[in-house]
């Protein structure tokens, strides 16, 4: 058996991010079959039993993830020249506060900011639910290699669309040279489609109906895995509650 990496296994096992890893490494948070860690580089057995202290524990118990509605005109990621990112929409006077919480509300913390990021993307042409997290695991859990997380969204499109061409919406189309994985299209009304993925290439969807000589004229994210949008006002945002899972 071949030794690996512990951060890389870390990752693997969903205990942290790769980043995350090397930090709780170096700052002798990391116990394998009970012997400290703190040496960079390190490599283990797969077999062998990784555990976080406390203080790990409880820095991960403070991560904080956000759930956005993103209008039209804001890029999800990095800034681009003359649009504004997402997340300048993280501030107090935007986070939604529902009339009757089920729970404590978790009031914004400029620390908060620190390291959020979002975990996928939606175009700049898009709007709807996007996830911004300081947490690894959730991060790999939605964009990891190996996530199968649902996203569903509402599509309104311009053009003739055949049963065999809706069969290929559903499988048989490629981009990038890429067969993708099956999904789940069905018309909502005689201008709506809903698009269910279980992945996430650039514009995916706006290609995919392009391939079928449709024009995308809308197109909304209204939910990830078991997290939806729901009543989230655009432009608004709010924090996973606690019990949330995607």
């Amino acid at each position: 058996m071949e030794k690996i990496r512990l951060s890389k296994l870390m990752s693997e096992q969903g205990l942290c991010s790769r980043r995350e890893a090397d930090r709780y490494i170096e700052l002798g948070w990391v116990f394998v079959d009970g012997e400290q860690i703190s040496e960079l580089g390190t490599k283990i057995y797969p077999t062998q039993k990784i555990k976080l202290n406390k203080a790990a524990q409880a820095q991960q118990t403070n991560l904080v993830t956000i759930l956005l509605n993103k209008p039209v005109g804001y890029v999800s990621g990095q800034p681009e020249p003359g649009y504004r990112p997402a997340i300048v929409l993280i501030k107090p006077e935007n986070q939604f506060i529902p009339k009757q919480p089920t729970q404590p509300i978790k009031r914004f913390q400029p620390s908060h900011l620190k390291n959020l990021a979002p975990a996928g993307r939606l175009d700049i042409d898009s709007q709807g639910l996007l996830v911004l997290t300081q947490d690894g695991r959730i991060a790999k859990q939605l964009i990891g290699e190996d996530s199968n997380i649902e996203k569903e969204y509402l599509v309104r499109v311009e053009g003739v669309l055949p049963r065999e061409k809706l069969a290929l919406l559903n499988h048989g189309l490629s981009l990038d040279g890429q067969p993708l994985k099956p999904a789940n299209v069905t018309w909502l009304n005689q201008d709506q489609l809903r698009f269910i993925l279980q992945e996430g290439k650039k514009r995916q969807i706006r290609r995919m109906c392009e391939l079928v000589n449709l024009k995308v004229t809308g197109l909304k994210r209204v939910r990830i895995g078991n997290v939806k949008l729901g009543n989230l006002p655009e432009g608004q945002w709010r924090y996973l509650e606690d019990g949330e899972k995607f």
